[in-house]
């Protein structure tokens, strides 16, 4: 008898159009708050990711063009950009490879790699696990890979736990056969 009470309540509150405004706004916002929350959330993490991968892009375009040769100052300068051009706030690695391909031996080898945050520089076995990522070259031909890492936090917890937002470009030289650097003497 108690159940068909219960059942016989929630009968009437459905059919019931007689509304609180206050109430249904009550039953309301968590969620509209919920999705208000997540839409800013989830865009702003793309919006990160495609302003890094810009980044990235400007990086390795000004590398490029490049026809003196590049030092440490140089490469921190790019670091500098970076920030500028992404969070300033942010904790960005930055790592620049300049690989060319010899077609004797049939592999790619690093001529220089440069890191500002990244644990080590490419060497010739790194690059051998890159294969599928680079381009074909000819023979003696060479490319600048350019590799910039940061995180993304949300702003808010969402279910979207912190991302790594890493970026690969290549890109050839554009007005001379390569991009020189020297590092700085030790």
């Amino acid at each position: 008898m108690q159940l068909a009470r219960v059942f016989d309540f929630f009968k009437r509150f459905g059919r019931d159009t007689r509304g609180v405004v206050s109430l249904e706004f009550a039953i309301m916002m968590p969620a509209l708050f919920l999705a208000l929350a997540g839409s800013y959330v989830f865009f702003d993490g793309y919006r990160q990711s495609t302003t890094n991968l810009k980044a990235a892009y400007t990086v390795s375009d000004l590398l490029s063009r490049e026809t003196n040769v590049i030092d440490d100052q140089y490469v921190n300068t790019m670091v500098e950009l970076l920030k500028f051009l992404t969070r300033p706030d942010d904790d960005i690695s930055l790592r620049i490879t300049q690989v060319h391909w010899d077609e004797d031996d049939l592999k790619y080898y690093v001529d220089w790699s440069t890191v500002r945050g990244f644990t080590a520089a490419l060497d010739d076995n790194d690059i051998a696990q890159m294969v599928d990522r680079l381009p074909i070259l000819i023979d003696g031909d060479r490319v600048l890979v350019v590799e910039t890492r940061t995180y993304y936090e949300p702003d808010f917890n969402v279910g979207m736990d912190a991302k790594e937002l890493y970026n690969f470009v290549v890109t050839r030289p554009r007005f001379a056969p390569q991009v020189v650097y020297q590092a700085a003497a030790v």
